[in-house]
């Protein structure tokens, strides 16, 4: 691997014809490779968790601190929630109704709309979070009328070790189920975040708008 700034113009040269947006996952590295990453031209970065995230986010220069969006990626305690709507510009893994209502009321206690992702669990993972499709068919209305949230679009993880035709089919599944979301509740789901170091080729392929890459970014 080369510097940062090579690795980001190697991934961007590789998914050029899909234009989707790279989130930079810092969980595994401190603030000096944010601002490295913002040098290199990033300016959209995804932390798995709150507490550490804002330690890292406090320590930003002012430049990097205003001018970059920071992304929640890891999964959301409840009790963690005022602070994460305080900090972070996109919540990615909303898994709940429960967790959805207390974004909610927490949004507007600050004053502001919070922007979230559902995360789909399309590989019924018992170990990871995130909603079946039955699921989120059921509730998901329910999260649109609230207040203080705006629903921007899904969130998915791939299985670890799936095979590049089962990536295809998980990923392809997750934009028909945007698709079928925004056609059945009349809304705009814009953003599709899936696809990570070992899988954004995929990701992209079958139409993700926001890759989360970490270890491929800061491997120098």
């Amino acid at each position: 691997m080369g510097s940062i700034e090579e690795n980001v113009l190697k991934i961007q040269e590789e998914i050029a014809p899909y234009k989707p947006n790279i989130i930079a996952v810092t969980k595994y590295f401190d603030e000096s490779k944010i601002e490295e990453a913002y040098q290199a031209g990033l300016r959209d970065f995804g932390e798995s968790r709150v507490i550490y995230a804002i330690e890292k986010i406090q320590k930003l220069s002012q430049d990097t601190r205003q001018n970059s969006k920071f992304h929640l990626i890891g999964h959301l305690q409840s009790n963690k929630a005022r602070k994460a709507v305080k900090f972070f510009d996109l919540i990615h893994s909303v898994d709940s109704l429960e967790l959805a209502k207390t974004i909610s009321q927490e949004a507007i206690k600050e004053g502001k709309i919070q922007k979230i992702l559902l995360q789909l669990n399309n590989a019924q993972e018992e170990q990871k979070f995130g909603f079946s499709k039955g699921e989120l068919f059921a509730i998901f209305e329910q999260i649109k009328e609230l207040k203080g949230i705006e629903i921007k679009g899904l969130m998915n993880i791939a299985p670890f070790g799936a095979t590049s035709p089962e990536l295809k089919e998980l990923f392809e599944d997750v934009v028909k189920t945007r698709n079928e979301l925004e056609k059945k509740y009349h809304c705009e789901l814009k953003e599709i975040s899936m696809g990570m170091s070992g899988d954004y080729k995929e990701a992209c392929e079958a139409g993700a708008t926001m890759i989360r890459i970490g270890r491929k970014l800061f491997s120098t």
